[in-house]
């Protein structure tokens, strides 16, 4: 029967049966079958009506979820205030910005106004720009030194090709459209409020250019004034906060390099820092004639040196912050007088200030050990107010106002949530896991309060474990929705992130990634065994990268889970590692290993979740994707989804949902993120028991 006719005569408990194709090869000597790689290729019609059926396969298999997944709509959306106002923040002007939403309306309203008494001037209605668009994404936006000009760089697809938009803001006519496919995560205005720098991505959308821009003149005219011809390095740009300096950054997973151009002259070329050394990593931040530099070198956990900006070479750094093992520095920001250095210790966040003047340090307090605290919108360098933002699992994003001098913090707003929220009705506290190797790995535990490990209740353990990036213990108002159905969520804060320190991350990456999977099963077992959890009601959660630890914890242990949620997983990992034409893969040969190496082929084998599915029971798995992902292709999941169909032998349900017009982060619209939270959460629940009957 050929492919289409098959798709004909499914039912709503016959999955579609993707065609096997095989494509064998024998990298290193060993023979590898891909029955599924027919899949790549999102502009053949087969590819689309697969992913279609499998759509229409999760739809008839979801329907009963209908008015539940409803409910949960509006009761998450019930708690959230439609018609609101960020807290405003000074630009460098004369202009004080904030944002807004409005109800109904599914993006942002960016806004300014000279005084607290003066009319609002919108100078960016997302909801209008994006009209037309099933996707629409601002992915950053920067006013020119004079406020004359707005620039933003706009997304329309999810595939992060970006066209950069200059509208006059006097006029408020757009007056420059030229530029297209720049990347979505650069931008810098020159002191002349005419010159901009973006980036480009190369054929394989890694930012390895950065081009300058004159406002008005065709794209075609814009000048390259730097390009990194190594594969393993993305570059970016920004300007700093003092505004003397735009700042081309080029790094890979283990080293950087920064180069300078002074903002009153963007003509000239770009000047070197520091040259690159294989293995440090540094960042700069300036203050009239030195440079503030963090890095690595000979500081696992970084520590901060000074150069004088006329031979910032590092054979004239000399060091302000000494290193401290203990703590990790993440990021440093320089004003006038003081500056702001964000830290962990002991796996928490915190907040440093540095006395430029005499010296003198302090934290600033948080008032729960549990949290997450870090730096807000500080556009202002000669300040002494600093903006941050913190919250936890049970206390709302606060924004805060802390004067450096006399170490007082005044909250500005506390997000508001609807529907009779009291965060003393939950409970969150830290608990620990032994890992296979003995060391402890933290779990961040939230539930209602008096809620007892009586071995009864649903357990949801979230995980990600990848690029030494920390899970930190954020507030969700979604989350509500499974709590106050009796649901304990876990953040497993595994190797491979960041969480305590450095070394944490580089024990979980390459030869040593299998802890990350290891030390998640540690911590859901841990959690059962100790009550958190009933054995039959356990849900694990898990994207990008996390997708790919979800993946490998299911070969691994699918006993242990009930529901397993694998969202834009990246699974197909030998296949997309051993391509370099796919965006970032070379860039992560530093995280996972080059397959064209034997030894790192065997490793990265050794776990793939694609190439390690076998014939035996899988529990119910969901799994998610955007049909424009560029991050982890639509394909990965799909060929990852075939290929389990092909081999467990049980009747749990697997379901494989694409968003068809969106990409990695899944729909742009908060109406339309909404929704899928929704779904997500009413299967979910529904597996463990939860969902109306």
């Amino acid at each position: 029967m050929m492919f289409l006719e098959a798709l004909l005569v499914f039912t709503m408990t016959t999955p579609p049966d993707a065609t096997s194709k095989p494509v064998v090869t024998h990298p290193h000597g060993v023979r590898m079958v891909d029955p599924y790689n027919w899949l790549r290729g999102k502009e053949k019609p087969e590819v689309i009506e697969y992913l279609d059926a499998e759509n229409e396969y999760t739809k008839q298999n979801t329907e009963h979820l209908e008015a539940f997944r409803k409910s949960l709509y509006d009761e998450m959306l019930g708690r959230i205030k439609e018609d609101d106002t960020s807290v405003p923040w000074q630009g460098n002007d004369g202009w004080t910005y904030y944002t807004r939403t409005e109800e109904g309306k599914p993006y942002d309203i960016i806004c300014r106004r000279r005084g607290p008494d003066e009319a609002e001037q919108i100078i960016l209605d997302i909801n209008q720009a994006a009209e037309g668009h099933e996707f629409y994404d601002v992915t950053l936006w920067e006013t020119s030194p004079d406020g004359n000009y707005l620039a933003w760089l706009a997304d329309s697809t999810g595939y992060e090709e970006n066209d950069l938009l200059i509208k006059d803001l006097n006029t408020g006519e757009i007056i420059d459209s030229s530029v297209q496919n720049a990347d979505p995560f650069s931008l810098a205005w020159a002191d002349d409020n005419s010159t901009i720098f973006y980036a480009r991505h190369d054929e394989a959308k890694r930012s390895d250019r950065i081009y300058r821009h004159v406002t008005g003149s065709p794209a075609e005219q814009d000048v390259q004034i730097y390009h990194d011809p190594d594969g393993m390095f993305n570059v970016s740009v920004d300007r700093s906060r003092s505004g003397e300096s735009i700042f081309i950054t080029s790094g890979s997973q283990l080293t950087s390099e920064l180069h300078v151009i002074d903002s009153r002259d963007p003509a000239q070329s770009p000047r070197m820092i520091a040259p690159r050394r294989h293995g440090i990593e540094y960042d700069v931040d300036r203050h009239g004639d030195r440079y503030y530099i963090l890095t690595n070198e000979n500081a696992t956990n970084f520590r901060i040196m000074t150069a004088p900006i006329q031979s910032p070479e590092p054979s004239n750094w000399t060091e302000f912050i000494e290193y401290d093992p203990d703590t990790y520095i993440t990021g440093i920001d320089v004003f006038q007088n003081h500056m702001a250095i964000s830290q962990r210790r002991d796996g928490y966040t915190a907040i440093q200030i540095v006395n430029l003047k005499d010296g003198t340090s302090h934290l600033v307090p948080v008032p729960e050990k549990v949290s997450l605290v870090g730096l807000g919108t500080n556009e202002q360098f000669d300040t002494s107010t600093l903006r941050y933002g913190y919250q936890s699992p049970v206390t709302p994003p606060s924004v805060y106002d802390y004067d450096m001098n006399t170490r007082e913090a005044t909250l500005r707003k506390q997000r508001e949530i609807l529907g009779g929220f009291d965060g003393n009705n939950y409970e969150v506290s830290r608990l620990e896991a032994t890992a296979a190797d003995g060391v402890k790995i933290p779990i961040t535990l939230v539930h209602r309060r008096g809620l007892k490990p009586d071995g009864t209740h649903p357990l949801w353990v979230y995980g990600y474990g990848s690029y030494g990036s920390s899970m930190n213990p954020w507030f969700s108002s979604n989350r509500l929705s499974l709590l106050d159905r009796g649901v304990v969520f876990a953040i497993a804060h595994i190797r491979g992130g960041g969480e305590m320190g450095r070394p944490w991350y580089d024990t979980g990456k390459m030869a040593l990634k299998e802890n990350t999977f290891t030390d998640f099963i540690a911590v859901v077992e841990y959690l059962r065994d100790q009550g958190w959890g009933a054995s039959d009601r356990i849900a694990v959660q898990g994207g990008s990268a996390g997708g790919l630890l979800i993946g490998a914890v299911l070969n691994m242990r699918p006993d242990l889970f009930t529901i397993a949620h694998a969202d834009v997983p990246f699974v197909d990992v030998i296949n997309t590692m051993s391509d370099p034409t796919i965006p970032l893969t070379i860039g992560e040969y530093e995280e996972w290993g080059n397959p064209a190496n034997p030894a790192a082929f065997h490793r990265m084998l050794a776990y793939s979740p694609y190439d390690n599915v076998r014939v035996m029971e899988y529990p119910t798995i969901l799994v998610t994707a955007g049909l424009n992902d560029s991050r982890v292709h639509y394909w990965e999941p799909a060929k990852w989804t075939a290929m389990l169909r092909d081999h467990k032998t049980d009747d749990n349900l697997l379901i494989l949902r694409t968003n068809m017009g969106a990409g990695h982060g899944g729909s742009s619209g908060r109406y339309g993120q909404l929704e899928e939270v929704a779904f997500e959460y009413a299967f979910i629940l529904d597996q463990l028991g939860l969902a109306p009957q």
